[in-house]
């Protein structure tokens, strides 16, 4: 038998893959990164607003990022003009304490409520109601007896209509404590706020609030039943000084329930009157 040649052995070559390693290699690390960079830029921009702003700026910055608010300010990023650009709940200096003095007088925010053919409606009806608004706020500061009373009107533009706040200060009361007897100033204020009010054909709402005094067991009445009885003595004045009767829509009291300031359930402020022109639909066109 013959010998076979030495033939060379066979090369032979093992290749070994490992798995990837996504965590090292992927990009899920990249997006954490980023959202994390961005959250802290986000943070940092929030603080430094915080401490490079007014109040004031504050509040209008707060009014931007939530449009969908029922009452924002007309002036929410900082209006000077005639009406300003603070709301109702915002901070003020009225005189809540005897001896003080106030500053302050009103603001018209904007009502941000219905669709764009209900809005487009409604254009001159605000228009209409800055008219009033104006107007009475004139003929106030041409009393002279009255112009100190213009800090305690407020006007503010609700999915209600246009509500003219009559609050009550440490110097100034529309009712005679703990009745519903107007003052004498409570009687020329209610008779120039008719005046503007006569002039429009809108329905009127009346509010009755009062502070949390509280009342004794033999006293016969309280908070509930004083709010109501403001509130039909003023409607019953208004009608009076020449608003039709037919316009009333609806009158009411809820006592100290809705505070004018919730950290003080005995500020005088809460002691107010709220009267609302109703907006008008087409039925009423």
């Amino acid at each position: 038998m013959a010998a076979r040649p030495n033939l060379p052995r066979p090369i032979i070559v093992k290749k070994i893959i490992e798995a990837p390693h996504a965590g090292h290699h992927g990009g899920a690390w990249k997006v954490a990164y980023a959202d994390f960079v961005t959250a802290m830029m986000a943070f940092f921009l929030l603080m430094w607003l915080l401490g490079a702003t007014t109040e004031k700026q504050r509040k209008a910055l707060a009014d931007y990022f939530a449009p969908t608010i029922v009452e924002t300010k007309q002036g929410s990023a900082g209006s000077n003009g005639l009406f300003g650009g603070d709301s109702i709940v915002s901070a003020d200096d009225y005189p809540h304490a005897a001896g003080q003095t106030g500053t302050r007088s009103i603001t018209i925010p904007k009502d941000a409520v219905g669709g764009p053919k209900e809005a487009s409606g409604r254009e001159s009806e605000k228009m209409k109601f800055q008219q009033v608004a104006k107007s009475l706020m004139e003929r106030v500061q041409k009393q002279g007896d009255l112009k100190r009373l213009a800090r305690n009107l407020r006007f503010t533009e609700t999915i209600e209509g246009m509500r003219i706040d009559v609050i009550d200060d440490a110097d100034f009361s529309m009712f005679a404590i703990g009745t519903s007897q107007l003052t004498a100033d409570g009687a020329r204020l209610f008779s120039t706020i008719a005046e503007p009010i006569a002039t429009v054909p809108n329905q009127v709402m009346v509010r009755g609030h009062t502070d949390a005094a509280p009342w004794s067991a033999k006293s016969g009445t309280n908070n509930w039943r004083l709010s109501v009885d403001r509130a039909e003595v003023t409607r019953h004045f208004l009608e009076y000084r020449g608003i039709d009767k037919t316009r009333f829509a609806r009158i009411e009291g809820v006592a100290d329930r809705e505070p004018y300031v919730p950290s003080d359930r005995f500020d005088p402020r809460n002691r107010r009157i709220s009267i609302t022109l109703g907006w008008r639909t087409a039925a009423d066109n």
